[in-house]
Protein backbone atom coordinates (compact mmCIF):
# COMPACT_ATOMS: atom_id res chain seq x y z
CA UNK A 1 0.00 0.00 0.00
CA UNK A 2 1.16 3.28 -1.09
CA UNK A 3 1.25 6.15 1.49
CA UNK A 4 0.32 9.96 0.11
CA UNK A 5 1.88 11.33 3.36
CA UNK A 6 4.83 13.25 1.49
CA UNK A 7 2.65 13.80 -1.80
CA UNK A 8 0.80 17.30 -2.26
CA UNK A 9 -2.65 18.00 -1.01
CA UNK A 10 -3.01 21.38 -2.92
CA UNK A 11 -1.84 21.83 -6.26
CA UNK A 12 -2.00 24.67 -8.49
CA UNK A 13 -0.94 24.65 -12.05
CA UNK A 14 -0.40 28.56 -13.41
CA UNK A 15 0.40 28.59 -17.12
CA UNK A 16 0.38 30.50 -19.88
CA UNK A 17 -1.24 29.88 -24.14
CA UNK A 18 -2.07 31.09 -26.69
CA UNK A 19 -5.31 29.41 -27.80
CA UNK A 20 -8.07 27.70 -25.85
CA UNK A 21 -8.32 23.66 -26.07
CA UNK A 22 -4.76 23.74 -27.58
CA UNK A 23 -2.33 21.88 -27.10
CA UNK A 24 -1.04 23.26 -24.05
CA UNK A 25 -4.44 23.39 -22.78
CA UNK A 26 -4.18 19.59 -23.20
CA UNK A 27 -1.00 18.97 -21.26
CA UNK A 28 -2.60 21.17 -18.37
CA UNK A 29 -5.55 18.70 -18.08
CA UNK A 30 -3.58 15.56 -18.56
CA UNK A 31 -0.97 16.89 -15.43
CA UNK A 32 -4.03 18.05 -13.79
CA UNK A 33 -5.41 14.52 -14.06
CA UNK A 34 -2.07 12.42 -12.86
CA UNK A 35 -1.74 14.94 -9.78
CA UNK A 36 -5.83 14.30 -8.71
CA UNK A 37 -5.06 10.28 -9.28
CA UNK A 38 -1.92 10.66 -6.92
CA UNK A 39 -4.80 12.20 -4.35
CA UNK A 40 -3.98 16.28 -4.71
CA UNK A 41 -6.66 18.46 -5.46
CA UNK A 42 -5.81 20.32 -8.04
CA UNK A 43 -6.70 23.91 -9.53
CA UNK A 44 -5.49 25.48 -12.87
CA UNK A 45 -5.15 29.33 -13.76
CA UNK A 46 -4.44 30.81 -16.82
CA UNK A 47 -1.64 33.66 -15.92
CA UNK A 48 -2.49 37.20 -16.38
CA UNK A 49 0.63 39.88 -16.20
CA UNK A 50 -1.54 41.87 -13.59
CA UNK A 51 -2.99 39.32 -11.57
CA UNK A 52 -2.86 39.51 -7.82
CA UNK A 53 -1.37 35.87 -7.05
CA UNK A 54 -1.53 35.53 -3.50
CA UNK A 55 -3.81 32.81 -3.17
CA UNK A 56 -0.68 30.99 -4.42
CA UNK A 57 0.00 30.42 -0.46
CA UNK A 58 -2.35 27.83 -0.13
CA UNK A 59 -1.07 25.51 -2.15
CA UNK A 60 1.69 22.92 -1.40
CA UNK A 61 2.23 22.73 -5.25
CA UNK A 62 3.01 25.10 -8.10
CA UNK A 63 3.37 24.06 -11.71
CA UNK A 64 4.93 26.72 -14.01
CA UNK A 65 4.74 26.31 -17.58
CA UNK A 66 4.37 27.65 -21.03
CA UNK A 67 4.47 27.53 -24.41
CA UNK A 68 8.07 28.56 -26.66
CA UNK A 69 6.49 31.45 -29.40
CA UNK A 70 9.26 32.82 -31.39
CA UNK A 71 12.65 31.95 -28.73
CA UNK A 72 10.33 33.13 -25.68
CA UNK A 73 8.19 31.99 -22.97
CA UNK A 74 4.92 33.12 -23.49
CA UNK A 75 4.55 36.36 -22.49
CA UNK A 76 1.51 36.25 -19.98
CA UNK A 77 3.39 34.07 -17.59
CA UNK A 78 6.92 36.06 -18.11
CA UNK A 79 5.05 39.19 -17.31
CA UNK A 80 3.33 37.91 -14.52
CA UNK A 81 6.68 36.45 -12.82
CA UNK A 82 8.17 40.53 -13.87
CA UNK A 83 5.33 42.36 -13.20
CA UNK A 84 2.97 41.21 -10.51
CA UNK A 85 3.39 39.92 -7.22
CA UNK A 86 3.64 35.94 -8.63
CA UNK A 87 7.76 36.40 -7.84
CA UNK A 88 6.67 36.98 -3.96
CA UNK A 89 3.75 34.16 -3.84
CA UNK A 90 6.30 31.82 -4.71
CA UNK A 91 9.29 32.64 -2.53
CA UNK A 92 9.78 29.05 -0.74
CA UNK A 93 7.18 27.39 -2.50
CA UNK A 94 7.90 23.89 -3.92
CA UNK A 95 7.54 24.37 -7.66
CA UNK A 96 7.58 21.99 -11.21
CA UNK A 97 8.64 23.80 -14.26
CA UNK A 98 7.81 22.76 -17.86
CA UNK A 99 7.99 23.90 -21.54
CA UNK A 100 6.70 23.11 -24.49
CA UNK A 101 8.42 23.49 -27.38
CA UNK A 102 9.79 22.17 -30.64
CA UNK A 103 13.63 23.24 -30.02
CA UNK A 104 15.78 20.12 -29.27
CA UNK A 105 15.90 19.71 -25.14
CA UNK A 106 19.66 20.69 -24.74
CA UNK A 107 18.88 23.92 -26.02
CA UNK A 108 15.30 24.37 -24.47
CA UNK A 109 17.05 23.33 -21.23
CA UNK A 110 19.90 26.22 -22.18
CA UNK A 111 17.41 29.15 -23.63
CA UNK A 112 13.69 28.73 -22.03
CA UNK A 113 14.02 27.30 -18.97
CA UNK A 114 15.93 29.86 -17.71
CA UNK A 115 13.60 32.50 -18.78
CA UNK A 116 11.22 31.68 -15.77
CA UNK A 117 14.09 30.79 -13.44
CA UNK A 118 15.52 34.01 -13.88
CA UNK A 119 12.43 35.46 -12.00
CA UNK A 120 12.05 33.10 -9.00
CA UNK A 121 13.50 33.90 -5.78
CA UNK A 122 14.31 30.89 -3.44
CA UNK A 123 11.80 28.12 -4.54
CA UNK A 124 11.99 24.76 -4.18
CA UNK A 125 12.54 23.60 -8.10
CA UNK A 126 11.57 20.10 -7.86
CA UNK A 127 11.40 18.85 -11.58
CA UNK A 128 12.39 20.57 -15.10
CA UNK A 129 10.68 19.27 -18.02
CA UNK A 130 10.83 19.86 -21.60
CA UNK A 131 7.96 18.62 -23.90
CA UNK A 132 8.29 18.35 -27.58
CA UNK A 133 5.00 18.32 -29.82
CA UNK A 134 4.92 14.69 -29.86
CA UNK A 135 5.27 14.47 -26.24
CA UNK A 136 2.11 16.94 -25.55
CA UNK A 137 -0.06 14.59 -26.69
CA UNK A 138 1.38 11.83 -25.12
CA UNK A 139 -0.51 10.45 -21.57
CA UNK A 140 2.50 8.59 -20.57
CA UNK A 141 4.61 12.08 -20.79
CA UNK A 142 1.98 13.61 -18.73
CA UNK A 143 2.73 10.94 -16.00
CA UNK A 144 6.06 10.87 -16.23
CA UNK A 145 6.21 14.20 -15.45
CA UNK A 146 3.81 13.68 -12.10
CA UNK A 147 5.72 10.80 -11.51
CA UNK A 148 8.97 12.53 -11.16
CA UNK A 149 6.95 15.49 -9.29
CA UNK A 150 5.34 13.54 -6.65
CA UNK A 151 9.00 11.92 -6.69
CA UNK A 152 10.93 14.58 -5.46
CA UNK A 153 8.29 16.30 -3.25
CA UNK A 154 7.97 13.35 -0.86
CA UNK A 155 12.05 13.90 -1.21
CA UNK A 156 11.76 17.61 -0.20
CA UNK A 157 9.62 16.72 2.25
Amino acid sequence: MTSNINLPKKAIILYDSQSVGGSTDRLIDSIGRKLAEKGAYVEKARCKASADYSFVKEFDLVVLGAPIYYLLVASQLSGALSRSNLKQALKGKKVALFVTCGSPEPMAQFLYLPQIKMHLENPVILVEKVFSPDQVSDPSAAADFVGDITEAFSKSC
